[in-house]
């Protein structure tokens, strides 16, 4: 998969009503009514337009807003931010560094232990690539994200074996 990620009309033309209403036209979509809020799979979550890689499960948290959110992007280079004063309130908009997606919002109210950020991000945004497709689908070479985890999943999972 190539470094550079950027959107073309092919991918815009590709995408949903949703994704397109979202990622080129700064939308939202309804809270827990999304594909990617409840998900708990191990893997990455990329911008649906470019393919960029923007998110990991390891810093997905469950924030009750019924959105994916996360502490902090996969990469800082991965997102941009900037000023966002729509609604009548003062919000810090998230896009895709490489295609301009709108992805979401970043507030400061995380988890205080992971850096105090919530980037809570649109699912029509995003694409999630599991765990097991990184190498398939080119994203090899964030395997390395997963190597602590699936150790202790895999202690876990002998020791409830053992019982």
């Amino acid at each position: 998969m190539s470094n550079e990620y950027r959107k073309t009309d092919e991918a815009v033309r590709g995408l949903t009503d949703a994704q397109y209403r979202v990622t080129q036209r700064d939308g939202t979509e309804p809270a827990f009514h999304n594909e990617y809020w409840d998900n708990h799979e191990p893997g990455i979550y990329v911008d649906v337009v470019s393919g960029q890689p923007l998110f990991s499960s390891t810093d997905k948290y469950d924030s009750g807003t019924g959105w994916p959110s996360f502490t902090k992007p996969i990469d800082e280079d991965a997102v941009t931010t900037k000023s966002d004063r729509t609604l009548w309130m003062r919000r810090t908009e998230v896009r895709s560094a490489g295609a301009d997606s709108h992805l979401g919002h970043v507030f400061g109210d995380g988890p205080r232990e992971a850096g105090g950020q919530r980037y809570c991000m649109n699912s029509a945004a995003l694409r999630f690539v599991a765990v097991a497709d990184l190498e398939a689908e080119g994203y090899g070479d964030y395997r390395k994200l997963f190597d602590s985890t699936d150790d202790q999943t895999d202690t876990t999972t002998t020791e409830r074996d053992a019982s």
